[in-house]
């Protein structure tokens, strides 16, 4: 059976699709699609014959009613690789290069998946049939563009560049139809990691010139220093802007970030890493540095000001924004700004509070309380998955998950895979189930931001300097005293450090 149909029926959902919040959709619409090679479209249409699942199993494949639940690596494996006569599901493929990861490094199931199409069609004969070849290498290529557009960041890997290179040799020789679609993917490609390159360098550019508030402070009067309230006054247009940085950091992660970030090694295969040698991307990390960093802004911009009408202004300032947020779908800023307002040298300014309306923030911690699992936050951002699938604007398309919470849930579905079942196989249930949820996280990235971009105020969101843990402490003592003896003490300590460091 397909592995479209086995998603659809593991995951008790009806036949048409994927059911999210109520609406149904496709499958195939929800999962990472790649035009098919031109030949594949007859006079009309999809040829679908091209595509048709192998109904028998191979042998190491466990069924369950007629649903992939188990198999072998090297069944799975073999599953992965098209034939004359077969063609991999789409969902099959995504879900399989997703997981597998978890047993076996990508650029050796790359090097498995060149020797199966060259042994299986024997590609290396130079006396091949041309009809055969003709008639495989069209599903080859499929196959290698679905990798390549779905999970380009594997082929930072030399290894895997050269099996590339190597397999798409053989399909392209003397065949001029076959060598232009190898050298379009190859181009897009190559583009795909210099894009990914040049972003990396902006963002260690970025990182490189964020210099420690305290320290700007020392050198340069207060009075004259910038705030957030002199870049930008209206709370909608800081949470487009905001919007903006998450979609970007969000469209950089690739899929298989989940799975480097939460799995080091496959425990039957004698501790050795899976990832030790691999030039990982680390936009999930940097995407993770971009809350904490919010977060840590907002708490400065608060505790920064000396007067306490100011304070207050800047608290209900960013009440807005992050209510601004909500309405969008960026529930990831919103959180920021929640936990940046939450920070203890923030909380404990309760003169300054005292002068804050805080309603609309009541309202909005409730619905970010982590109670139940977070029930108000899901239910929240199933109403935003909703709005998005039938959006009629790409503003209504915004869905931007509090990240954290989503790397939880992925790493509690990332336990149940690593775990192989008692006789060796691999638990491919697990597999749809995490692969179901990197496929919706898959469709939130690929959003385009609607807002129009705002240098200056991207620029100070980005680099502005934020104080240190100590120094908001600091800053917070200075507005409002120590109440207690544990605070002065901590006082006359942060003073003693902070300000007598050179």
């Amino acid at each position: 059976m397909s592995g479209g149909s086995s998603c659809a029926a593991i995951h008790h959902q009806t036949s048409a699709g994927l059911i999210y919040t109520g609406v149904s959709v496709p499958l195939e619409d929800k999962m990472p699609q790649t035009p098919p090679f031109p030949v594949m479209y007859g006079s009309n249409g999809y040829n679908k014959n091209l595509y048709k699942a192998k109904e028998e199993d191979y042998e190491g494949l466990y069924y369950h009613e007629n649903n992939l639940v188990s198999g072998s690596l090297e069944a799975l494996i073999e599953h992965l690789v098209p034939t004359v006569a077969y063609f991999p599901d789409r969902t099959y493929i995504f879900t399989f290069l997703l997981s597998s990861r978890l047993f076996i490094h990508p650029y050796e199931l790359m090097s498995k998946v060149c020797h199966l199409c060259v042994d299986q069609q024997r590609l290396a004969d130079p006396q091949a049939d041309k009809a055969r070849v003709r008639k495989i290498a069209p599903k080859i290529l499929q196959l290698l563009t679905e990798w390549t557009e779905t999970f380009p960041y594997d082929f930072r890997d030399e290894r895997m560049m050269k099996s590339l290179k190597e397999l798409t040799h053989r399909l392209s020789t003397g065949d001029e139809l076959y060598r232009k679609a190898v050298q379009q993917m190859t181009q897009t490609l190559i583009r795909k990691l210099t894009t990914l390159s040049q972003y990396e360098e902006a963002l260690a550019k970025i990182n490189s010139s964020v210099t420690d508030r305290l320290t700007v402070l020392k050198t340069k009067p207060q009075a004259i220093q910038r705030d957030i309230l002199t870049i930008c006054s209206d709370p909608f247009t800081l949470a487009q802007q905001l919007t903006h940085i998450e979609l970007e950091r969000l469209s950089y992660i690739g899929p298989e970030e989940f799975i480097q970030a939460l799995v080091q090694k496959d425990p039957l295969d004698n501790d050795k890493r899976c990832f030790s040698d691999h030039k990982k991307a680390s936009n999930l990390e940097a995407y993770v540095e971009w809350f904490n960093r919010l977060s840590y802004l907002v708490a400065t911009e608060i505790c920064m000001p000396v007067k306490k009408k100011h304070r207050a202004r800047v608290i209900e300032f960013f009440i807005d924004v992050a209510r601004e947020c909500f309405n969008i779908g960026n529930f990831n800023s919103l959180m920021a700004i929640i936990t940046g307002m939450n920070m203890s040298p923030v909380s404990r300014l309760k003169k300054t509070w005292g002068k804050v309306k805080t309603a609309k923030f009541d309202i909005l911690e409730h619905q970010m309380d982590p109670s139940s699992n977070f029930y108000n936050y899901r239910t929240a951002l199933r109403g935003a998955t909703q709005r998005s699938i039938t959006a009629h604007s790409s503003r209504e398309k915004i869905v931007i998950p509090f990240f954290s919470l989503l790397i939880k849930d992925i790493y509690f579905l990332n336990e149940g895979c690593a775990n192989r079942l008692p006789n060796g196989h691999v638990n491919f249930e697990k597999f749809w189930e995490l692969a179901k949820q990197v496929m919706e996280f898959m469709t939130w990235k690929k959003v385009e931001c609607p807002f129009d971009r705002d240098r200056k105020i991207l620029q100070y969101l980005l680099t502005a300097p934020v104080f240190s843990e100590d120094a908001l402490y600091l800053a917070s003592y200075e507005s409002e005293g120590p109440e207690n003896n544990m605070e002065k003490d901590r006082w006359k300590s942060l003073r003693s450090s902070l300000l007598n460091r050179t």
